[in-house]
């Protein structure tokens, strides 16, 4: 898993389009490549305490789209119904991809 795949500037922070809380979309694409333990989801999710992960991660767990296994070591991975999101997700990001400047002027207005 690449540990800059969430460029602070990366337009998954600017979209108004979320899945679960703020770090839930983050989460699902770290896992869209197979199961991650928990310290190996906070490489690329910067900024994510512990707190806020375990909190995304329970949340996800809980709605269906997340499970955590335990062997052969702790880990989560996407259920079935986590990778139905994945299309969905995808064309959110191509959409905030497509608006990015008018995304940025409406926060810059908005100031």
């Amino acid at each position: 898993m690449d540990p800059d795949m969430f460029d602070p500037v990366c337009p998954s922070a600017l979209s108004p389009i979320r899945i679960g809380d703020k770090w839930s979309g983050m989460v699902i694409r770290c896992l869209e490549q197979g199961p991650r333990r928990f310290s190996e989801l906070r490489v690329p999710i910067r900024g994510v305490t512990a707190k806020a992960l375990t909190k995304s991660l329970r949340l996800l767990e809980r709605d269906g789209l997340v499970e955590r296994v335990t062997a052969p070591a702790p880990a989560y991975q996407l259920t079935a119904l986590g990778r139905s999101i994945l299309g969905p997700l995808n064309a959110a990001c191509a959409w905030t991809a497509d608006h990015w400047d008018e995304l940025l002027d409406a926060r810059e207005s908005a100031r």
